[in-house]
């Protein structure tokens, strides 16, 4: 049973590390996108996370995680905070 939490802990920690190298090379965030955390907020409190950098993060997301995101799977709320739009790619790649 360890093993398997092990494995789940491991695989949510690549995801959002692979959604805070997007988030940080989409919107250009330097070393911001280190201090991202999962309370961090995202839409409305990240000046570059305009409507136009949203497309442009779900393309980012789908390239690098080969996958695929339909208009009405997303919402604002899964780009509430940080741990939101993880939780909401972790679903996606399950």
């Amino acid at each position: 049973m360890q093993n398997i939490s092990a494995k789940h802990s491991s695989a949510d920690e690549s995801v959002s590390e692979r959604v805070r190298m997007v988030l940080g090379e989409t919107l250009q965030l330097g070393a911001r996108a280190e201090s991202l955390t999962s309370a961090s907020p995202l839409l409305g409190h990240l000046p570059e996370l305009d409507s136009m950098a949203v497309a442009s993060v779900l393309a980012g997301l789908e390239e690098a995680f080969d996958i695929f995101i339909e208009d009405d799977d997303i919402s604002a709320q899964d780009f509430e905070t940080f741990g939101s739009l993880c939780r909401f790619i972790n679903e996606k790649v399950s």
